[in-house]
């Protein structure tokens, strides 16, 4: 049940966020949905393996390197979700940290203690 409410509300922030940048577009609930499913997929099995490749780069950055890997992830959801399209990198990053302050916000108003509950 945890990972449906978590589902839910990554897909609600990726609305949210579509309707803040104009310079990313998604059709519907559904691409949404799909939209979080891949990034969620993504951030699990091919960021790792992006961290660890770039760690050298990553560390003389200062770990800000690891914002271009995160709109690297987002512009590799819009070439394989269709009806979900980001105009350039610059809008991916933008939708990476606006993405990420929605989700956060969603996630503090869920009212379980991330302690306590399961």
């Amino acid at each position: 049940m945890n990972t449906v409410i978590r589902l839910l509300i990554a897909t609600i922030a990726v609305l949210v966020t579509d309707l803040i940048l104009p310079g990313v577009h998604a059709d519907d609930f559904l691409t949404g949905l799909l939209v979080a499913v891949v990034l969620a997929l993504l951030n699990t099995f091919l960021k790792p393996l992006l961290i660890l490749l770039t760690l050298p780069v990553t560390l003389v950055t200062l770990g800000l390197f690891l914002l271009v890997i995160n709109a690297a992830m987002v512009l590799l959801a819009a070439e394989i979700v269709p009806g979900f399209v980001v105009e350039s990198f610059w809008w991916a990053l933008g939708f990476s940290l606006v993405l990420s302050l929605v989700q956060g916000f969603l996630s503090s108003l869920d009212g379980r203690t991330q302690q306590g509950q399961p």
